[in-house]
């Protein structure tokens, strides 16, 4: 009986010295593991050199040319910075503080760079930085914010980048390829490409009517992308990228650009004049009022509120709506189409409008008691 006690404990003691080897020899195990590359270098006479380069034969033409493209226009692609001026409110001093950035292109010799409207809106001060990295305080030109598009100038001498060639938007294809140039989050000078994904999109504007004839693209089009040109596979200017459409803020392969057509037509108002006046009927509408007539007489165009006395509509006899004792609108005449365009909304009237100049002579259908007419306009200058 006094026996069993120490047989336990000679049991227990040998469980303990094995349980101790076998924690040893894992311990040692994971030792050797880790150091099995040294002991290993130890025992080779191996040396370690730098791997034979593969020839890699010549680029693809296509890489070529997207390499081409972006050495030829890089230089005409700017940096625009902007900032504004505030004044603390105890001590009445004035500062200097950062706004934004965006990205514009060079337009001709004489310094013009063109870039998006929403881009220096609101600032004081605007700062131009070329490829070449040379800054340039810019002077503002003018603007059009029912284009997105504002002229700047710099002083660049008689060293000056060339300036973007220029193309066309009206025979543009969905599926051509297309480049765009920018400075996305401040990263300077990125290249992206993609296609024409979509022509003739609109896109409501924060007041006034909405922007017309954009050209969808899947181009990675980012914040700071702004201003900067959109290229065509020749290196031609096609447009100007101004927006994207994205939730989370961050490109999502739609992205927007307004139509070198547009812009070809609107800069060189903005640098001879300061400002694009846009051709006009010279009647009275208006978009909420417009859906609210259409809807109730069940038709598609734009009720004309007041026809203006003396006005190319007057001269043309063109009539407005009437607005009985009780304030029932009786309308006059609707527009329906121009130049044979379905006119469906007032934003669409403006933009088939404004792709005409002050003096042209556009053809009218209209609905006038409910029948059809064709009526002649001569466009004329609009305040």
């Amino acid at each position: 009986m006094n026996h069993e006690p120490r047989r336990r404990g000679r049991t227990g003691g040998a469980a303990s010295t094995r349980f101790l080897w076998i924690a040893l020899a894992i311990a040692l195990l994971v030792i050797f593991w880790q150091e099995l590359p040294f002991v290993g270098s130890l025992f080779s006479s191996t040396k370690s050199e730098p791997r034979l380069v593969t020839a890699r034969g010549d680029l693809a033409a296509d890489e070529r040319s997207t390499i081409e493209l972006f050495e030829n226009s890089r230089g005409s692609v700017v940096y625009i910075t902007t900032s504004s001026q505030v004044r603390d409110f105890w001590t009445r001093n004035v500062f200097t503080v950062p706004r934004g950035t965006g990205s514009g292109f060079i337009w001709d010799e004489a310094g013009h760079v063109v870039t998006n409207f929403h881009v220096i809106r609101e600032a004081n001060e605007a700062t131009v930085k070329l490829a070449d990295g040379r800054e340039f305080r810019a002077a503002l030109v003018g603007v059009s914010p029912a284009h997105d598009i504002a002229v700047l100038r710099i002083g660049v001498g008689f060293k000056g980048p060339l300036p973007v060639p220029i193309g066309s938007s009206h025979d543009l294809k969905v599926g051509q390829k297309v480049f765009a140039i920018g400075n996305p989050f401040g990263l300077d000078w990125t290249l992206t490409t993609g296609i024409i994904s979509a022509l003739d999109r609109s896109l409501p504007a924060e007041d006034g009517p909405s922007i017309e004839h954009l050209i969808q693209t899947d181009a990675a089009i980012n914040p700071g992308n702004s201003g900067g040109p959109l290229l065509d596979s020749a290196g031609r200017l096609i447009g100007i990228n101004t927006a994207i459409y994205s939730p989370s803020g961050a490109s999502v392969g739609i992205g927007f650009a307004v139509p070198v057509d547009t812009v070809n037509r609107v800069v060189p108002e903005l640098i001879s004049k300061g400002k694009y006046i846009r051709p006009v009927l010279g009647v009275a509408i208006d978009e909420g009022i417009n859906e609210q007539l259409t809807k109730a007489l069940g038709v598609k165009g734009v009720v004309l509120l007041r026809v203006g006395p003396g006005t190319a509509a007057a001269e043309a006899g063109l009539r407005g709506a009437t607005v009985t004792r009780d304030g029932g609108v009786i309308p006059g005449d609707i527009i329906v189409e121009l130049e044979g365009k379905p006119v469906e909304s007032v934003g669409k009237l403006l933009a088939l409008i404004d792709d005409y100049k002050i003096g042209d002579t556009v053809k009218l259908t209209v609905l006038r008691d409910q029948a059809r007419r064709e009526v002649n306009v001569t466009l004329q200058p609009g305040t």
